[in-house]
């Protein structure tokens, strides 16, 4: 029988010297689900993305992507094994065009390699799919916020991975922009995609979530549905005393 858990984090610990950045978070994600990671700014979440994707090593617990612990794996490891990442700095390589961009993503991260021509066929459907698809000559530096935002996300998507770790992709965005960038999730979702996302823009996590894990001081002090969470007293306590409404309101 088929593991119905994609990814399992089981009692995940790191200290940085003498701080706990995060402390003993264990959860799940099944397959084809959205689910976010919130809390307040130092919270622990970059850190748990950071332990997942290979970037550090945890001091103990596992990290198990399809029963496989991918503990001890270095990050193009990992990334080969499945999981795709954006980051919260994007750095496109500036003398390349959107196109080569990606393309680069899906000549270096795949196993087993694929042909140019086949990467550059993936790619462009890729573009298509993100929003870029007129805009696969351009240089990054002649593109808007939102528009770098896609090319991390279809960078992430080049390597065909099991599942999608999104990194604040709608922060700095305006609200049409962040509109379009909640239907690209949703898009990406239906298209087979399993997500696991940081955001702060709380309107975004309570429309598109199908769970919500809340961090704070390094543990997890909730989980559950998003109107679970926003009505659960640890989240608005650790949200300074603030209620988290439907509207996304804090």
């Amino acid at each position: 029988m088929e593991n119905i858990f994609l990814l399992q984090v089981k009692k995940l610990t790191k200290h940085f010297g003498g701080l706990a950045a995060v402390q003993n978070v264990s959860f799940e994600i099944s397959r084809g689900e959205i689910v976010s990671l919130i809390g307040p700014n130092g919270a622990g979440k970059t850190t748990i993305f950071n332990l997942i994707s290979g970037v550090y090593a945890p001091d103990s617990g596992e990290i198990l992507l399809d029963n496989e612990n991918l503990v001890g794996r270095r990050p193009f490891e990992v990334c080969q094994k499945g999981i795709g990442r954006t980051f919260q700095i994007m750095q496109p390589f500036p003398h390349m065009t959107v196109l080569e961009n990606v393309i680069i993503s899906s000549l270096f991260g795949r196993v087993p390699k694929i042909s140019m021509r086949q990467a550059e066929e993936e790619t462009m459907e890729l573009c298509q799919l993100v929003g870029l698809g007129d805009k696969q000559k351009a240089f990054p530096r002649n593109l808007t916020v939102a528009d770098q935002k896609r090319i991390e996300i279809a960078r992430a998507l080049a390597i065909k991975p099991k599942l999608l770790l999104l990194d604040e992709v709608m922060s700095g965005l305006t609200p049409t922009e962040t509109g379009e960038a909640i239907k690209l999730v949703r898009r990406l979702r239906d298209n087979g995609s399993t997500i696991l996302l940081i955001e702060h823009v709380m309107k975004v996590v309570m429309g598109i979530s199908d769970r919500v894990i809340v961090l704070h001081h390094g543990e997890k002090i909730a989980e559950g549905t998003s109107t679970e969470v926003a009505n659960d007293p640890k989240v608005i306590e650790a949200y300074l005393g603030e209620h988290i409404d439907e509207s996304g309101e804090a």
